[in-house]
Parts: structure tokens; sequence; C-alpha cells
């Protein structure tokens, strides 16, 4: 499956907000936007005149990238919330919450969405006692999401575990780090996504 391999920190830069893509660095004094936060590129720090055209890609690619999706694939989850009933742009930031890989790094089994995707493809992760190594793959309410017991052992895994002893996931969420196990209590509502995002002009963007 395509994906973006460059540099993160750019992406960040280009959206001119954190996207907290890189975990932990995004935190820390080598995090690149804090250092700077301008548009990368020759003019990037020159006087930017955005359009309505331009604000509407610009909140879809920010989106994007927070979630690491991929053109098509963005847009066919678009085509999916236009099909079930409810406002569009709420269906829409659902099912990308609802990513299996999101909720991982929701319940704190990861530092960030694209760590999450790696173990999700490697194996590490299963739902309900079920190995799944789609990223993509829709989480229901009662689902179960847990780490494989012979990779909750490893190095990396501790290093997490204790990196978010303290961490707090939503309430749609329930997370035991100890047991490096969680259970979707609820789908998440539109209060629960915790960035600022204008879903109305990604609505507009795709309706064009």
């Amino acid at each position: 499956m395509a994906r973006y391999t460059g540099p993160v920190c750019k992406l960040c830069r280009r959206e001119g907000e954190k996207l907290y893509l890189k975990g932990a660095r995004c935190y820390s004094k080598k995090c690149s936007f804090d250092r700077r936060p301008y548009v990368p590129g020759e003019h990037g720090q020159g006087r930017q005149k955005v359009s309505e055209y331009g604000s509407q890609m610009r909140e879809k690619q920010k989106v994007r990238r927070i979630y690491g999706i991929m053109e098509k694939q963005f847009r066919n989850y678009f085509e999916t919330a236009e099909n079930i009933q409810g406002v569009t742009g709420v269906n829409f930031l659902q099912l990308l919450e609802r990513r299996l890989d999101n909720v991982v790094y929701r319940m704190g089994f990861a530092r960030s969405r694209s760590e999450a995707r790696q173990f999700v493809r490697h194996g590490h992760i299963k739902v309900n006692g079920r190995k799944v190594d789609i990223p993509s793959y829709q989480i229901d309410v009662d689902d179960v999401i847990s780490v494989k017991d012979s990779s909750r052992k490893a190095t990396k895994f501790k290093e997490i575990f204790e990196y978010n002893s303290d961490f707090s996931t939503q309430e749609w969420l329930n997370s035991d780090l100890e047991k490096a196990e969680g259970t979707v209590v609820a789908l998440p509502e539109r209060e629960d996504i915790d960035y600022p995002v204008e879903e109305h002009l990604i609505v507009e963007y795709y309706s064009r």
C-alpha cells in the first residue's frame, strides 16, 4: 500500500500548525515546527494569500496527514460518509477515528499514529482475541483491542507504556496499560475530536 515516506516535520510546517506526527519529539525542543514555524521552501516566510478553494484544500490535506491516509482512500471515506444517515462531516471524522491504527494510538499503545500503524501491520495487535493486521479495520462498540502477549513483553512496548503512564484516553474508549488491553465503550462523538478541524471545508472541497 502506498504511503508517505518523506520528512513528516515538513507536513506540520506546510499546514501551519502542529499535527503531532512524531510523538514525543513534537513535545520536545527538537520540534522543527517550533524552530521554523513557516512554510518550507525558498519563499516560505513570505506573505501567503489563501483563496477559498485553498482553505478547503489545506483543511483536507491537514486532516489527511493527521491520520496518515493517501488521497484515494481519504476520498473513499468521504464517499462512504455521504451515504450514511446523519451529518456528512461528522460521519467522515467518525470513520477516521474508528480506524484500528487510530484506536491503538488513542488507547496509549503507541506514541503516534504512524507507530500504531506499524504495530498493526506487524501483527502485534489483536481485536477480540484475533490478530488483525489491517490499519484501516473499522472497530465497533464492545470490541476489545489488545497487544499480543509475546509483544507486550518486548522492550519497545515497555518503554511506550512507561512513557504513557499518565496517559488519559477519551471517554469512548477504556484502556488498561498494565494489561495492554482496551475496550471500545461507544462510538466517537464530534466533541471527541481533540484537534482544530473545520470539516465543513472538506465537505465543500469534495462537493465542488
